[in-house]
């Protein structure tokens, strides 16, 4: 058992949580949701660790400036910067291809702790730009419950996809169950 692996299960065990599911090898986008807490960053990295995954996430540009910023990166966080979508949605797709080997990258769809109206769509077209699957990720605080649920491929219209992300997703609550973000893209409102 790896030093991460065991940092990660002595986590998960004091807190009472458990890592289920498996990632299969090759390139992924991670849904991870729902995202309402900070607590969400440590318990995603137990939960990827004790599984075996070296996951990668993408985090606000600013968690990696100052003191922190090393740190950030030693976890293997990605800095983004949102304020041009476009751009770093093909930066990131060209990250994601650049790789060599297995890939898991991990992206909080909800784009902020907070309640807001629709999830950023920004996890769909990376996944479409880079042709790469999307891996339903989650952490489920009422059950203590944390890992990976089915691969699915990024379709033309996220209608479909996105009533299967909602299937998924329901009764899993984040930390702060108040703040999560309906399962829904502004493009499902806009897609007639």
């Amino acid at each position: 058992m790896g030093l991460l692996k065991t940092i990660g299960a002595l986590y998960l065990k004091a807190a009472g949580w458990e890592a289920v599911g498996e990632v299969p090898e090759g390139k992924y986008i991670v849904v991870a949701a729902p995202h309402t807490s900070n607590w969400d960053l440590p318990y995603t990295l137990a939960v990827a660790w004790v599984l075996g995954v070296k996951i990668h996430w993408l985090g606000k540009h600013t968690l990696f400036e100052g003191p922190f910023g090393p740190f950030m990166k030693a976890l293997r966080g990605v800095p983004i910067d949102r304020r041009s979508s476009n751009n770093a949605t093909k930066s990131v797709a060209n990250w994601i291809q650049e790789q060599k080997g297995d890939v898991v990258l991990a992206v909080a769809v909800e784009g902020t702790r907070s309640k807001k109206e629709f999830w950023k769509s920004g996890f769909f077209y990376i996944a479409k730009e880079a042709n790469v699957p999307l891996l339903l990720g989650f952490l489920d605080y009422k059950n203590k419950r944390g890992g990976f649920g089915p691969v699915l491929q990024p379709t033309e219209h996220p209608r479909e996809l996105m009533d299967q992300m909602r299937a998924f997703y329901d009764g899993i609550e984040g930390k702060r169950h108040e703040n999560t973000t309906p399962v829904r893209l502004r493009e499902e409102v806009t897609d007639v």
